[in-house]
């Protein structure tokens, strides 16, 4: 295998394995030894890739520089534009501008040739209006998924009843017809999905839950597991 081969084949490994990456895997999946990898990890760093870590304790690619935009294939550009083109369509116009600012970013890397192609995608997202009609300000409830931070929500349920509720929000779940929240509810003492569109008034507490989030989202997964 060609080195420029092998190094972006390393570069692709770290993209896609969970840090921290052991030297050892990271040479088990491009198939050289360590004394090669640690080599070439060297070469990376040296070439602008942003790569922390070090022996014995393993590696995280921080920021990539190695591999730029114009190195997208044609079906990779496709699918970047459907992907981008299908956030535009949710209905939470925060997240919508940021795929539109994403997509003019990556067309003004990309060299003629693979630029007209993104304009010639063959697959784009048309819809007639926004998937989801929502009042509630998604912007803060993603700001309080990021910064792990309890949120105070009223939430009304299917015959319109409205109860208070304290809920450590843990991720947005975005399904055919409906945005929802995934959150554990601190009045029910249990996870629950939130449906966006029965959000009222949802307000920061500054209360922090960050050393438990990680735990609560092992623990849902483990109950999503059991019921299957």
């Amino acid at each position: 295998m060609a080195r420029s081969d092998r190094l972006l084949r390393l570069l692709q490994a770290m993209r896609q394995m969970l840090p921290p990456i052991t030297a050892s895997r990271l040479a088990d999946e491009t198939g050289v030894s360590l004394r090669s990898l640690y080599r070439d990890i060297d070469s990376l760093r040296a070439a602008g890739a942003r790569i922390e870590g070090e022996r014995g304790y393993g590696y995280r690619l921080v920021e990539d520089f190695a591999l730029p935009p114009q190195t997208f294939d044609r079906l990779e550009i496709e699918a970047l534009v459907l992907g981008l083109g299908e956030v535009q369509t949710l209905g939470d116009p925060e997240l919508a501008a940021a795929a539109r600012s994403t997509l003019a970013k990556v067309a003004a890397t990309l060299p003629d040739e693979r630029e007209q192609q993104m304009l010639h995608a063959i697959s784009q997202v048309y819809r007639p209006g926004a998937r989801y009609a929502l009042d509630v300000d998604m912007g803060l409830i993603r700001q309080c998924c990021w910064r792990e931070e309890t949120l105070a929500i009223g939430y009304r349920d299917a015959d319109g009843a409205v109860t208070a509720r304290e809920i450590k929000p843990l991720a947005l779940a975005y399904h055919q017809n409906v945005l929802a929240v995934l959150a554990w509810c601190c009045l029910r003492e249990d996870f629950r999905i939130f449906r966006a569109d029965r959000i009222a008034d949802p307000r920061p507490t500054g209360k922090s839950f960050r050393p438990q989030r990680v735990s609560l989202l092992r623990d849902y997964l483990e109950k999503l597991n059991a019921r299957r």
